[in-house]
């Protein structure tokens, strides 16, 4: 296929879908007017991901490892994707959490070339005007923040595009929907973070955040550009703060496909580990007490998963709600408690007041305890020896990010369980060996999971994302969990396996959507191997006939 004749020579290089680098044909150099421009060499793609490999190693920190991979996706889109495919579970902890978040916190300062759209509160009246600048027409999924609750970190303001840029990098990588149909997004209503305000070298609205009436017409202005301007995306919101995450999510979710992945993304990975959690724990689901520390976005969204889990293995709403018990800064959610938000009074239970985590632990007895909480080693060796007294094997999910703010490593819960625990976090650790035996533990990482979500969305072109659309795609992830897997303590396939994960995925969430009368395409009989068949995959196009 030949390219355009009026994007040629140092355009070509310059374009990171068009460009190729060194591996230019001799006939493409002469066709497309590079002659002299690249060194004589044709290099293979192999040999670039040699090289780039090689330098990428050789970088001092994670921080400078980022940085050099933004900087190669920035100019050779399909040499990226190839490394991130090749090396997943090497390079994903780089370009996401938890290297994702350094680099959030150092964003002005190491801004190379600007990605997506930047869309401030001063931009009120002609949003559709700026999503136009947009010039891809066949945008099909948008990942948009503003900033406020950037993973564990809190508001980082404009620096949080790096998290919808993260996002859709792996929404590629993993469930092959092309670079040219993703846009990633930051809303800049400015941010109550003193230091980037201070900073000479913020780039974002130098202000404190606006809130709301104006903030809500702001939002709203945007989504109604999105419909207009796109009208098949799938928009999903990410890292806003809790007093807006609910609030938006409830408000638009019945208008249009949209999902928040910090409240259901995070919710279908963790319902999916504790299904499989359960294969070695052999008690039913329906028999669990889940303690959470924190009460956020994340940990709400997990709760309301599991109630919906919990409804299908035959509970009532109630008995599930009850399966289900949070505590936040103030002690133990309940109902006689004066100071609880909206997304919190449902799980509010009528129980005697309870000061603290360890406290509520003696009180409840837990089978299972999820930390949320952002707050770093908050899971001590009493609290573990204490479940592991109460569970033969208890499980442990520490799942706040980045890593610094994990509520306990690998390593303590499975030293301070005698190798016991049920481990999950949600950054990844190593591998380790206790006594002999070697354990691998289970990341939830929310790419398990979104990107299939988002590719199901997509194919089955549905209008609505729905709670049973999360459960359906829980449901298969944790059925993709091999015998060999559990037996070294992981609740999670490989990452190694993640394009056939997402296909299963995106097939369960299309037949879903399908099956609940929101699907707009017709769904084929093959429909995983149509959905991998169908897949982007990252190799150099040629430009001569």
């Amino acid at each position: 296929m030949a390219v355009l004749q009026e994007q040629l020579g140092v355009e070509v290089l310059h374009d990171p879908e068009l460009n190729k680098g060194t591996a230019f044909s001799a006939d493409e150099r002469r066709y497309l007017g590079l002659e002299g421009l690249l060194p004589p060499h044709v290099a293979t793609m192999d040999e670039q991901v040699e090289r780039v490999m090689a330098g990428l190693r050789g970088k001092a920190n994670d921080l400078e490892k980022h940085i050099f991979l933004v900087s190669l996706q920035e100019r050779n889109r399909t040499l990226f994707y190839r490394i991130v495919l090749d090396h997943l579970e090497e390079i994903m902890p780089l370009i996401y959490t938890p290297t994702v978040g350094k680099a959030c916190e150092e964003y002005a300062h190491i801004f190379r070339r600007p990605q997506g759209l930047y869309i401030s509160i001063d931009n009120t009246g002609h949003i559709q005007q700026l999503l136009s600048n947009c010039q891809e027409d066949d945008v099909r999924v948008i990942v948009v923040t503003d900033g406020e609750r950037i993973l564990g970190l809190g508001d980082l303001g404009a620096n949080g595009m790096g998290i919808p840029v993260g996002k859709l990098s792996l929404y590629t990588a993993c469930a092959g929907i092309a670079p040219k149909n993703t846009l990633p997004v930051t809303l800049d209503v400015g941010t109550d973070n003193t230091n980037h305000l201070h900073d000479p070298l913020y780039l974002g609205l130098r202000q404190p955040r606006v809130r709301g009436d104006a903030y809500d017409a702001f939002i709203r202005e945007f989504v109604e550009a999105v419909q207009v301007r796109f009208p098949d995306a799938l928009l999903q919101f990410e890292d806003f703060g809790n007093k807006n995450a609910f609030r938006l999510l409830k408000t638009y979710r019945d208008q249009l496909a949209t999902f928040n992945d910090d409240i259901q993304g995070t919710a279908a990975v963790t319902v999916a580990g504790i299904y499989s959690a359960l294969r070695l724990t052999r008690k039913p689901l329906a028999e669990q007490t889940f303690l959470f520390l924190g009460a956020g976005e994340a940990g709400i969204g997990i709760g309301e998963l599991l109630v919906t889990g919990l409804v299908v293995a035959g509970l009532s709403e109630d008995a599930a709600r009850r399966r289900c018990w949070y505590v936040d800064s103030k002690g133990l959610v309940v109902s006689s408690r004066d100071d609880l938000q909206a997304h919190k009074r449902l799980f509010a239970h009528d129980y005697e007041r309870v000061p603290d985590f360890d406290s509520a632990i003696d009180a409840l007895e837990p089978t299972a305890i999820i930390g949320v909480s952002g707050q770093p080693q908050r899971f001590t060796r009493p609290i573990i020896e204490k479940m592991t007294d109460i569970n033969e094997r208890p499980i442990i999910f520490a799942l706040s990010n980045p890593t610094d703010k994990s509520e306990c490593t690998a390593e303590q819960a499975y030293t301070w369980s005698d190798g016991r625990a049920v481990f999950a976090s949600g950054s990844p650790f190593a591998p380790l060996t206790l006594d002999g035996q070697t354990f691998v533990p289970g990341q939830a990482n929310n790419a398990y999971v979104f990107p299939g979500i988002g590719l199901g969305v997509l194919v089955s072109r549905a209008t609505r994302v729905t709670d049973e659309m999360f459960i359906a795609a829980a449901n298969t992830l944790a059925q993709l969990v091999a015998q060999s897997d559990l037996d070294q303590g992981r609740i999670f396939p490989p990452l190694s396996q993640i394009r056939t994960i997402s296909a299963h995925i995106a097939a369960a969430v299309a037949q879903t959507a399908a099956d609940q009368g929101l699907a707009r395409a017709a769904l084929p009989d093959d429909l995983v191997d149509s959905i991998q068949a169908q897949m982007w995959e990252p190799v150099y196009r040629n430009y001569v006939d």
